[in-house]
């Protein structure tokens, strides 16, 4: 909406929260800055999960990994629905050798296939930590 309005001015994520922090509009459901929160917020969860599960290599079940970064990052700002929702879905993820098995590359031996595996989430944390830093000193 706002890009199409003026290219120029509004290809920068950091207008537009500019522009709806003006007009009051921030805290709309469909305004750009509460996606970007929620969008920042799911990927601290992301971050924080999968540095549990490859620093702590066995020690903690995935499903304890899983309430642990839910419970920092995402269950003070869920209301009742959303954390009904989460107690739900609690039930449905995997064994954490499961969870790995189910990402490793098929046709590699597996204890090779499981170190690419864990140098590939800690490559993904450290492009996606200072991009999160970024964002959070936006917002």
């Amino acid at each position: 909406m706002f890009l199409e309005s003026d290219p120029s001015r509004f290809g920068n994520v950091v207008e537009i929260l500019k522009k709806e922090a003006t007009e009051r509009s921030a805290r709309k459901v469909s305004s750009c800055t509460r996606a970007l929160i929620w969008l920042t917020r799911s990927l601290d969860f992301a971050v924080a999960l999968l540095d549990k599960l490859v620093k702590d290599q066995g020690g903690q079940s995935m499903k304890q990994a899983v309430e642990e970064s839910y419970n920092i990052l995402l269950k003070p700002w869920h209301g009742w629905i959303s954390s009904a929702a989460y107690r739900v879905a609690l039930k449905l993820v995997p064994e954490r050798k499961t969870f790995f098995i189910n990402l490793l590359v098929a046709d590699q031996d597996q204890k090779d296939s499981s170190d690419l595996l864990t140098q590939e989430i800690k490559s993904l944390t450290a492009v996606l930590l200072p991009l999160l830093d970024q964002i959070h000193s936006i917002l």
